[in-house]
């Protein structure tokens, strides 16, 4: 069974992700976890741990295998949330300028928002609907960090390039977030040319990350700090810190976004061009 899981690779990990995007699917459009009070698709989440579990039986592989490392644990973590602390500090004091440039009076919250019979969202600030929010992002990260740049990465680089597998796995990443798109045309939310747009768009940007998220995996050997830069992106910068004006909350959250993640990425990539110099043989 191993043998045959190593004979392809990328056919491996495409058969492995069309299983893991398939409950993903039904999940986000059949289920709708997040339109109940968990206000999270967190089912796939963990059915995707399950098959991760169950692939490194098969492979005989530990869990440090694939970058769960305890060494420099603390250090990691502390450098993935710094990194994304600075990144997105810029992206905030951005967004508030245009905002206020924009005549709008802007106001920091610290808050989770769920879904509402009436259509509304619904501010949620009891402490455990934000212990909920932070346990469902801690899933999602163990999940997409140990299947895309744990899993995926270290068993198509058995047979192939460090570069081919850095790549595939940003790819399927990308392609992971069509979902969202998906979901938002079967509701009738945007029109055909709108999901080709959103998709493009969502494959792009999530594959920037992947690949930011591998480089970083790869220059520490562990998967930590990618995944506390995933985890303060999802989890406090998207989810919990909150700008509202008086016409709405976070309407420019995709400037945010693109503005910390291009910043990033721009950082890592700085660092990565000294730390191949330095890794010669470990770039190969």
């Amino acid at each position: 069974m191993k043998e045959s899981l190593l004979k392809n690779t990328v056919k491996t990990c495409c058969l492995i992700f069309c299983v893991l995007i398939a409950v993903h699917a039904f999940e986000a459009i059949v289920l709708r976890m997040d339109e109940t009070f968990f206000g999270e698709n967190f089912i796939n989440k963990l059915f995707g741990i399950f098959v991760l579990w169950l692939t490194l039986r098969v492979l005989q592989w530990r869990w440090s295998d694939i970058g769960f490392k305890g060494e420099g644990l603390v250090r990691n973590i502390a450098l993935g949330f710094s990194l994304a602390a600075v990144v997105f500090l810029v992206a905030y004091i951005i967004e508030i300028i245009i905002l206020k440039a924009q005549g709008n009076t802007v106001r920091l919250g610290f808050f989770t928002m769920g879904f509402s019979l009436t259509g509304t969202a619904e501010i949620h600030r009891g402490a455990g609907f934000i212990l909920l929010c932070v346990f469902f992002n801690i899933i999602n990260v163990i999940m997409e960090e140990g299947t895309f740049r744990g899993l995926f990465y270290e068993i198509i680089r058995t047979d192939h390039s460090a570069k081919t597998a850095l790549l595939i796995q940003a790819l399927l990443f990308g392609i992971w977030h069509v979902v969202t798109p998906l979901h938002n045309l079967i509701d009738g939310d945007i029109d055909l040319f709108g999901f080709i747009g959103l998709s493009i768009g969502y494959i792009i940007l999530a594959g920037i990350m992947g690949i930011k998220w591998a480089l970083m995996y790869r220059m520490t050997g562990s998967l930590y700090a990618g995944m506390a830069d995933h985890f303060f992106n999802n989890c406090i910068a998207t989810n919990l810190l909150h700008l509202t004006t008086e016409s709405g909350t976070d309407e420019l959250m995709i400037v945010r976004v693109l503005i910390a993640q291009l910043l990033s990425f721009a950082a890592v990539m700085a660092f990565w061009t000294r730390w191949k110099k330095q890794n010669k043989q470990q770039t190969e």
